[in-house]
């Protein structure tokens, strides 16, 4: 499922306390990173936005699909054919993402990358697939296909093309890593942002929060909010530029991974809370299952709050959102 972020970072550059911050933009994991460090002079800064760099490098190489050999694509290439051992980082990542497919009920499903890519975006489309094309568009896709033997480490997909992937995780889940990372060394602060997916810690050298703001996509030239943050996360799914229209309807790029049906009523959707894997999961997830049942779902992680923009408009924030929009 891909992600349109609404993010900005507000960075100030003073310093205080003898810190100094840099800041690097690169590509891995198919998107862009953006990485600042805070240190205590700018080659160590440097090196240690080196050391993030490597770290992403090596989760990419472990878990992205499109790398034939990683050891999510020999699972799946082996898919219908014999269970794959993995490094327990990956089989442990893979058990946290079926939960969320359980939790969900299939809203989200790490299985989504077996589904059939039938609906185009590009303005080629003239009218919605046929029902039975959108059903077997999914027939490949049902985590509940997914056999897991925790004592031999080991992934197993029961059906022939079927196929796992970390789209919807796998920046969350970098960041959060690199940021333990860095805090076990004794850096200061930071902030990484893989594609939307953000996590932080400390302050900034001029000792201020780390400043967020959020980009209302139908006022692009507004912001919906600024929020500081310290140690915490933020995540953002959308499909604001990426949507067909039929019969007055809009439908979104993110996929329904149960259904095959586009996801509707949703433009974006942003979480706050400790930890950006999680806080993924939800954004994703949420988009899908609409309004209600996200507002429901969001109450059974108490430590993260939502704010969630219509697709006419409409913001919707959680109970406990307590920034100022």
């Amino acid at each position: 499922m891909n992600k349109l972020f609404f993010l900005l970072i507000l960075i100030c550059c003073f310093t205080a306390d003898g810190q100094v911050l840099r800041k690097r933009t690169t590509l891995l994991m198919g998107g862009r990173f953006d990485i600042s460090i805070s240190a205590k002079d700018s080659l160590t800064a440097e090196e240690n936005i080196n050391e993030v760099i490597a770290e992403i490098t090596r989760i990419e190489n472990l878990i992205s699909d499109w790398k034939p050999d990683s050891q999510v694509s020999q699972v799946n290439q082996n898919a219908g054919i014999k269970p794959v051992k993995v490094d327990r980082e990956v089989f442990e990542l893979t058990q946290r993402a079926i939960k969320f497919s359980e939790i969900t009920n299939g809203g989200f499903d790490i299985s989504f990358a077996a589904m059939d890519r039938i609906w185009k975006f590009d303005g080629s489309m003239t009218e919605m697939p046929s029902a039975e094309a959108i059903q077997k568009s999914v027939e490949k896709v049902g985590y509940k296909n997914i056999v897991l033997d925790s004592a031999q480490s080991t992934i197993f997909l029961k059906l022939k093309g079927m196929k796992i992937g970390f789209g919807a995780l796998g920046e969350g889940y970098a960041t959060d890593k690199c940021r333990a990372m860095m805090i076990k060394k004794g850096i200061p602060a930071g902030i990484i942002n893989g594609s939307g997916d953000m996590s932080t810690w400390g302050k900034q050298p001029n000792g201020q929060d780390w400043k967020i703001g959020i980009t209302n996509p139908f006022k692009p030239e507004k912001l919906l909010a600024k929020v500081a943050l310290k140690e915490g996360a933020v995540t953002t799914s959308g499909s604001y530029e990426k949507f067909v229209v039929f019969n007055g309807k809009r439908y979104s790029h993110i996929i329904n991974p149960a259904t095959g049906y586009p996801a509707t009523g949703l433009c974006s959707v942003t979480i706050f809370g400790p930890n950006a894997e999680t806080a993924n999961g939800l954004s994703t997830s949420m988009m899908v299952l609409g309004q209600k049942e996200s507002l429901i779902l969001l109450q059974k992680f108490p430590d993260y709050s939502c704010v969630m923009i219509t697709d006419k408009g409409k913001v919707i924030k959680s109970k406990n959102f307590s920034y100022n929009l």
